[in-house]
């Protein structure tokens, strides 16, 4: 990470909890789990185990992504969700507002992705050697040279969303990786993790907790 970090200091929004799972709205700028070095050791997870001591991490989300994060209160509970978010059983949306406008109302990006060895951590499309990446996609609206989109990611590989509407032509907007120019002048990266869909580890009850999206 190039730039200083300086993370939010909004307090924890708690979105649900019970005793086995905690879901918070992550804000835009906090790493979820601590980096290299002191100076990056304030995260989500840090500050969620200040209130809730138990609570374990079962998956990430990028450091300049806000919305939905699910924690396990419980060993079974991180288990069982885990195990969740590996079988693709879990699902999620995302709005962003990308750069330009896209043309077709929905589509899906079938891109394969790997870690882009001396960018790190930055990905790229590789047809050979990469890890199968599929994002669907639906636009909510256009105008002004942007679209405000809704991501339907089908895996979960990094970065995979901002290099998936980067190669279609429309980066996220405030994108300090993959966008240039004045597609890239913006306060945050206009990404938000929405919804997620999953299995309450306590009796395998379907539900669905939201965070409106602060963009």
């Amino acid at each position: 990470m190039s730039e200083e970090y300086n993370p939010p200091q909004d307090p924890l929004v708690v979105l649900h909890q019970d005793h086995e799972i905690l879901v918070v709205d992550k804000p835009s700028g906090l790493l979820s789990v601590p980096g290299k070095g002191e100076h990056l050791a304030d995260c989500l997870i840090a500050r969620v185990q200040a209130a809730f001591p138990s609570a374990l991490l079962v998956h990430r989300l990028d450091r300049d992504t806000s919305g939905v994060m699910i924690f396990g209160l419980t060993p079974h509970a991180q288990r069982h969700l885990g195990k969740q978010f590996e079988d693709r059983r879990t699902k999620k949306t995302y709005v962003a507002r990308v750069w330009g406008e896209v043309a077709a109302k929905t589509g899906t990006i079938d891109l394969p992705l790997i870690v882009d060895w001396p960018n790190r951590p930055l990905q790229m499309v590789d047809h050979e050697n990469g890890r199968s990446a599929v994002t669907d996609y639906r636009v909510m609206r256009v105008g002004k040279g942007e679209s405000r989109v809704r991501l339907y990611p089908k895996t979960g590989r990094s970065h995979q969303l901002r290099v998936h509407m980067k190669e279609i032509g429309h980066p996220i907007l405030g994108d300090p990786f993959y966008s240039t120019g004045p597609a890239r002048d913006f306060p945050r990266l206009m990404l938000h993790s929405e919804t997620l869909q999953f299995l309450h580890p306590d009796g395998g009850q379907g539900m669905r907790v939201t965070a409106k999206a602060p963009f």
